[in-house]
């Protein structure tokens, strides 16, 4: 009965976490060290990482090591009580998570706004802010949005072939838009010899660079939406007043 009410309150906690549950996370539901040692030598847990275990019988969620070593980046707290302070999934995770692209995922990439350092070597984090406009919840992780991606691939010298195939794939899937991709690339045109700023062109640029025949339309598209937002806000209502009168 003692065993069942044990596996009892993990559960409720893995069911919400894809069958994980960390090793602080069940401490502080009462169940001492030597408690989890024994469920884990009885098969009742499966150690994943250091300090993860999955919940013996529950469904092995996909990328089973990535969510593993998120949870790890803060151990106490529950999955739905994160924020993106405590780590977003980002760089080639985060195209690999999207299926985007052809970079190898050989590291676990995670984008925190505070200096943090992992001493796992398959781990990568990166110190800097992500803003509310530039993740989403994807399959449970926050993850940064293609644009971001491809805007931090860029900023750490990745090959633009490799990330031209993410940008391509992500607007061919609708998984972000080509005005996005304009607005986020726009901080780093001057480092490929483009005018300073000037997203549309490193856009175009990184298409043309993997001959995608839909090229003109989603630059056309982006310039739309650049040409939008620098409209001044009530201009179109003024001008109606205007021929009104």
């Amino acid at each position: 009965m003692a065993r069942y009410s044990t596996i009892h309150r993990l559960a409720d906690i893995a069911q919400d976490q894809w069958g994980l549950v960390t090793r602080r996370q069940a401490e502080r539901t009462g169940l001492s060290p030597a408690t989890l040692q024994r469920l884990a030598s009885q098969s009742a847990l499966e150690r994943v990482a250091q300090g993860v275990y999955h919940l013996a019988g529950a469904p092995t969620p996909d990328h089973i090591e990535l969510r593993a070593a998120w949870l790890q980046l803060a151990p106490d707290v529950l999955a739905w009580n994160r924020t993106p302070a405590q780590g977003v999934v980002s760089h080639r995770s985060a195209a690999t998570l999207y299926g985007l692209g052809h970079l190898p995922a050989d590291r676990h990439e995670f984008t925190l706004p505070g200096r943090r350092q992992s001493r796992r070597l398959d781990v990568r984090l990166h110190h800097r802010r992500v803003a509310d406009d530039e993740w989403i919840s994807l399959r449970g992780l926050p993850v940064t949005l293609p644009s971001r991606i491809a805007a931090d691939l860029l900023r750490d010298r990745e090959d633009p072939e490799a990330v031209a195939h993410v940008v391509a794939d992500a607007i061919r899937g609708v998984y972000d838009y080509p005005g996005s991709f304009a607005k986020t690339l726009a901080p780093h045109a001057a480092k490929f010899g483009l005018r300073r700023n000037d997203g549309l062109a490193l856009l175009s640029w990184l298409l043309d660079l993997v001959g995608d025949p839909e090229t003109r339309e989603w630059t056309a598209e982006a310039r739309e939406t650049i040409d939008r937002a620098a409209e001044p806000k009530g201009s179109n209502s003024t001008a109606t007043r205007v021929q009104s009168a």
